[in-house]
């Protein structure tokens, strides 16, 4: 069944318009997304802005968290974690130490310099960049 939906999701996906995400960032979008993605990875802070007269936009450490929970969820349901990584993280993790090995495993490869984490960052971050860019033109020009 599982790949039957994952057939009809692909056949879904080919229909839908190309996202924002997909084009091309511009040099300064893309050092906004870099920023971005080393506040959230390496310093857990979250990444907002704020355009006139709307919403405040971003990506919060939770917003990462929950993606981080479904890649890996994804993962394990399609059988790619072959070691009992979420145990072993579990039990480093009661006892005040991080297993950099068992997150590595449940999160899969990456060439990023953040690595996975990065990568999701990223993805979350790329949708954003040109509002953000736009934001913060808004707020110099005050």
């Amino acid at each position: 069944m599982n790949a039957a939906l994952k057939l009809c999701q692909a056949m879904h996906d080919a229909q839908l318009p190309r996202m924002a995400a997909e084009r091309p960032l511009s040099e300064t979008e893309k050092a906004w997304v870099a920023n971005g993605v080393e506040q959230l990875v390496r310093l857990e802070n979250d990444v907002t802005f704020n355009r006139r007269n709307r919403r405040p936009q971003g990506v919060t450490v939770d917003d990462l968290a929950l993606a981080v929970d479904e890649h890996v969820n994804g993962r394990a349901a399609d059988f790619q974690i072959h070691t009992p990584a979420l145990g072993y993280l579990l039990i480093s993790a009661k006892h005040g130490r991080a297993d950099k090995t068992a997150a590595d495993e449940l999160l899969g490869n990456s060439e990023h310099a953040y690595g996975k984490l990065g990568e999701l960052a990223e993805a979350l971050l790329r949708p954003l960049a040109r509002d953000a860019l736009i934001a913060q033109a808004e707020d110099d020009s005050l």
